[in-house]
């Protein structure tokens, strides 16, 4: 079922993607244009055209993410801490291999924080989960680039347990738990990305995993969710993140997945 999940999610992805859908809706306005449907064709593309340029004056992304973003505090109070997770999102595996050089993306703050929670609580548990989310490949494993940072940022690598063997959230949060098997009085911290974290407390809850929720990495901008600008690139990457977002997180309430 797990496989079955995984593939699913992918591939319905790669079909509902804002840009891709926006890609398809051009190439059937094109298509009624061959075809002589001038008036359908004319319509099609006029609303296309418009979708974009709305998209490109407003921050429609934001919108959507900032009531993840905003459901748990930035800095929570942190006090007698038995063990700090973070869950992988930044690593590059395959530039990290080909390079030799450890390479992180957007998200590199997961890594940033749990290393200062990690020397701000030196009896900590510590945890990093993530193997590959590739749909064709799994030999290049975020919990290698992850082993690799950390030691080369002086670390104590025999502190920290690596899951490597996670593609999504669910599996981050299922197969740590077998491997860690935190105990109910144990208190947890759990890193991740701001809008990302509602769906991965949920996870955790599922699988019986109290945690207390630590957000990192914030995309949106209180305050200045109603400016106007022009930019098309960052407002459609904003909203393909909360596009799929959204759906993730409704996806694992309906199949059970979180709580």
């Amino acid at each position: 079922m797990a496989d079955i999940f995984f593939w699913c999610s992918k591939l319905f992805w790669g079909i509902v993607s804002p840009d891709g859908l926006l890609v398809i809706v051009f190439a059937l306005g094109m298509g009624l244009w061959a075809l002589g449907r001038i008036k359908a064709a004319r319509r099609l593309l006029t609303v296309l055209f418009g979708v974009m340029v709305f998209i490109t004056l407003f921050p429609v992304g934001s919108w959507l993410l900032y009531p993840l973003e905003s459901r748990y505090p930035a800095h929570p109070d942190l006090v007698d801490i038995d063990g700090i997770v973070v869950l992988s999102g930044a690593e590059q595996s395959l530039k990290t291999a080909l390079w030799d050089s450890v390479n992180l993306g957007e998200s590199a703050e997961r890594n940033l924080a749990f290393m200062a929670l990690a020397r701000k609580f030196p009896k900590a548990k510590l945890v990093f989960t993530g193997g590959s989310g590739g749909l064709l490949t799994q030999n290049f494993k975020a919990a290698d680039v992850a082993r690799r940072l950390f030691r080369e940022q002086g670390l104590d690598l025999n502190r920290i347990i690596f899951e490597s063997k996670s593609r999504n959230t669910w599996e981050n949060a299922h197969l740590s738990a077998q491997q860690v098997k935190p105990k109910a009085t144990e208190k947890w911290v759990l890193i991740t990305t701001g809008w990302h974290m509602p769906r991965a407390v949920g996870v955790f809850c599922q699988v019986g995993w109290d945690v207390i929720p630590y957000p990192v990495d914030f995309a949106t901008l209180p305050g200045y969710l109603g400016a106007v600008e022009w930019d098309f690139a960052t407002h459609i990457q904003w909203l393909k993140t909360a596009i799929k977002e959204w759906i993730g997180l409704s996806a694992y309430r309906f199949t059970g997945k979180s709580c």
